[in-house]
């Protein structure tokens, strides 16, 4: 009798968070065509929709055109019944803010939060979130969950960081949902920052309806999410996309990874910095960004960027050069996967077409000319927020999947 009871009880929770997914999916439906849709019976389907309605989840709109009889109620989906946290982590920065279930957001900060401590950075961030949370004055019931977009190798089975060579190498074998969730009592999903750039790119961004599809990364790391038929690819553990840890130059600097010469150690953001300060100082003295150089006693990104787009200027070249390299990585990409769309994010893309035009030179270079034919390769549609916006979508995506069990009561 147990069993039974037990059984008829998820059989009506999965019936609840179909329902609901399918109400989400469309702009307005009703309830006969749920019914359609689904061979549940109406009397079901009435029962559904009045606990749904009762809840907040879903709203009753008016009235449809009658084909025959009375006229069918419109139903529609609520997205401001309930809100999830996102954030996205890099070494020194964390951009933190929260949405609603249609990714809408309430409110988005950028905090200044070393991480290199993993204990230390990630009770900040725990902090933040608690006065987050009094200052969107959003009832705390209505908070179903919290996104963190990570930099790093983590395990697709135990969500478990097994490390971050761009946080540093005290990253090792850390549950950050768990960490997070005993701080902040909030369930926790966290995903590497470039699938998860890659999950709101295909759900929010330009990549909607584009099932093949990948997002390159250029930001502190380069790194590549995948989609293929649809799904995130995480290949046997969940480690896919290092494509920053290509070694392109056998004699190259040191890698955070261990290895010398991974294209991310020459044209990640933190090497571009690196290698523009240490240059500067012998370049052309009428050059616009040695003269911030020389106002200032170094350049950041923001500078290279903000400088790249004259011509023959030292940020100009450095920029190029960057898209050049970077190009060969996305050239493997589709060696490899065959996608059908390539997105540009990350805060390196903010340099638009001077990086656009050698990157997309080098790929038609170096990738098989069936494979790069037919393949769009453009900026994101989000660019550097995408990864803040991936942990919102990853936080959503996990409430409306697995029987809902963060959203609804059995």
């Amino acid at each position: 009798m147990g069993n039974e009871v037990g059984n008829l009880q998820l059989v009506k929770k999965l019936n609840r968070i179909g329902i609901l997914n399918i109400i989400r999916e469309h702009n307005t439906i009703s309830r006969q065509q749920l019914a359609k849709l689904t061979g549940l019976t109406p009397a079901a389907i009435t029962g559904i929709i009045r606990d749904l309605v009762a809840t907040g989840y879903v709203v009753e709109t008016g009235f449809g055109k009658s084909s025959g009889g009375r006229r069918p109620v419109k139903l529609q989906f609520n997205p401001d019944s309930g809100y999830v946290f996102g954030a996205e982590i890099t070494r020194k920065n964390a951009t933190l803010g929260v949405v609603n279930l249609d990714a809408k957001p309430v409110m988005l900060k950028q905090y200044s939060i070393d991480m290199t401590e993993p204990q230390q950075g990630l009770d900040l961030l725990a902090d933040e979130v608690a006065k987050m949370i009094i200052e969107s004055g959003i009832d705390r019931k209505k908070i179903l969950g919290m996104g963190v977009a990570y930099p790093g190798l983590v395990d697709i089975t135990t969500k478990v960081v097994k490390r971050s060579s761009n946080l540093g190498n005290k990253w090792r074998d850390i549950s950050i949902e768990n960490w997070l969730q005993d701080k902040i009592g909030i369930k926790v999903f966290v995903e590497n920052n470039s699938n998860a750039a890659a999950l709101a790119e295909y759900i929010l961004g330009r990549g909607k309806e584009t099932k093949n599809m990948a997002y390159i990364n250029l930001g502190e790391g380069i790194s590549a999410g995948i989609i293929l038929n649809g799904m995130l690819a995480y290949g046997f553990k969940g480690y896919t996309g290092e494509i920053g840890h290509l070694v392109i130059y056998e004699d190259g600097p040191l890698c955070n990874c261990g290895n010398n010469g991974c294209l991310e150690s020459l044209y990640a953001v933190p090497a571009l910095v690196r290698k523009a300060n240490n240059e500067l100082a012998l370049y052309n003295q009428k050059d616009t960004l040695k003269a911030i150089w020389l106002e200032k006693g170094n350049v950041t990104i923001e500078d290279i960027i903000a400088n790249a787009n004259e011509a023959n200027t030292y940020a100009w070249e450095l920029v190029r050069q960057a898209g050049w390299y970077i190009g060969k990585g996305v050239a493997a990409i589709i060696n490899v996967f065959n996608p059908e769309a390539i997105f540009i994010g990350g805060i390196l893309a903010e340099a638009g077409n001077t990086l656009m035009e050698p990157l997309t030179e080098s790929v038609q270079k170096h990738a098989l000319p069936e494979l790069i034919r037919e393949v769009k390769i453009e900026l994101s549609s989000m660019r550097k927020n995408t990864g803040f916006y991936g942990a919102c979508a990853v936080a959503i995506k996990a409430l409306f999947e697995g029987g809902g069990d963060a959203l609804l009561d059995v």
